[in-house]
């Protein structure tokens, strides 16, 4: 993989955490981790009494991957003293880690604040997953921390095409790699197996959903679609974020099963008829790039989505895609009706072609061609 003589550590700083949902960060890094040494210095955590001293918890959570947190008093909140700890925490972490000269890879704009020209770092890269900004709860400086993220960065990756068009021009090394999938993994559910015992409760036909339900979640679609079609179960697995679940619509055939490992994922899937992508057209949706779609696509069963931009550029030919309510429960019928199967094969074959290792090899060798170049090569501090 890297042409560097000497294997260079990554620390990245990540507004998700590890052991959330697995996606995108964790993908890319715990491959980048057979090479490379990974610090994941994730949020703070404001969880000690006002009698406790600050501390920094470490944690190997995968082969070469270490996870820090800084744990504070509540009253250390927006502080220049939370600050000078994370970055003197880093800095004993790295060395702990035996990291020198690390890249800097960044997932959350709002730490380039603290971190940017504080650390003698090879090179900085901005994986861009998503407009934040957009999202509900956004702080308002969001945006100018941002910009300075891009300004300082070698190599600016998005994770949409839509991000591309928007980040391209502000950085002129920037590039689009959009999802990948672990095929093996999701195939499991083309395969005769046990489904989990929650969803075998269910009755048949099931249409599902995986993944983090928050304001990208059209929770009026679900309401009107479980209300067209009574006989069939619409089920949805994943964590709630930003978003209270006594507010989510309710119905004798509309289930919430909450968050479930990714290990386990493959296996609901096994159960379900249909796959869907329920996504609101709304700020928060206007430049992602589900992972889940070539991950539905996977599991060898029917997906149906809405009119994300991302989604109908990249996967009109294996995903069909729905303008409302009523053609989103008439495309269920059909995919019910086994009228999907050509799309079906199709979308295996798309997923079987992505795998995350070939991403992250061409990923890394734009990554050592910018740090060949790069002036930030020599120390910052």
């Amino acid at each position: 993989m890297s042409t560097t003589s000497k294997p260079y550590g990554i620390v990245v700083f990540s507004h998700l955490r590890w052991n959330f949902v697995w996606q995108r960060p964790q993908q890319f890094l715990s491959r980048f981790a057979k090479d490379h040494p990974v610090l994941f210095v994730e949020l703070a955590d404001f969880d000690l009494a006002e009698s406790e001293s600050p501390r920094v918890e470490l944690s190997s959570v995968a082969p070469n991957v270490t996870v820090f947190v800084g744990h504070f008093p509540l009253s250390y909140q927006a502080t220049a003293k939370v600050t000078e700890f994370l970055q003197s925490g880093v800095r004993e972490a790295m060395n702990s880690l035996d990291i020198e000269r690390p890249l800097l890879w960044f997932y959350n704009p709002m730490d380039s604040g603290w971190t940017l020209g504080h650390f003698a770092e090879r090179g900085v890269v901005y994986d861009c997953m998503d407009e934040l900004s957009q999202f509900k709860g956004a702080p308002p400086e969001l945006i100018e921390r941002e910009a300075a993220l891009i300004k300082a960065a070698d190599v600016v990756f998005t994770g949409g095409y839509e991000l591309w068009t928007k980040k391209s021009k502000q950085h002129p090394n920037t590039h689009f790699f959009g999802c990948a999938v672990e095929y093996d993994h999701f195939a499991q559910a083309q395969e005769e197996g046990p489904i989990p015992e929650d969803l075998a409760a269910i009755p048949r036909p099931r249409v599902g959903w995986f993944g983090v339900v928050d304001e990208r979640v059209d929770y009026e679609l679900l309401r009107q679609a479980a209300a067209a079609r009574p006989e069939i179960s619409f089920v949805v697995v994943g964590p709630a974020v930003k978003v209270d679940p006594a507010d989510f619509p309710q119905a004798p055939n509309l289930h919430w099963l909450g968050g479930r490992d990714y290990a386990q994922l493959p296996h609901y899937c096994r159960g379900y008829d249909v796959c869907m992508m329920c996504f609101a057209l709304n700020e928060a949706t206007e430049f992602i790039n589900p992972t889940k779609a070539l991950e539905y696509l996977a599991t060898g069963k029917p997906v149906i989505g809405t009119a994300v931009r991302d989604v109908v550029r990249q996967y009109q030919d294996t995903v069909k895609i729905a303008n409302s309510p009523e053609e989103f429960v008439t495309l269920i019928d059909d995919a019910l009706a086994g009228k999907q199967a050509d799309m079906v094969s199709a979308g295996i074959e798309k997923a079987r072609a992505a795998s995350w290792e070939s991403t992250v090899s061409a990923m890394e060798e734009i990554i050592d061609e910018a740090l060949s170049a790069s002036p930030n090569l020599k120390s910052k501090i």
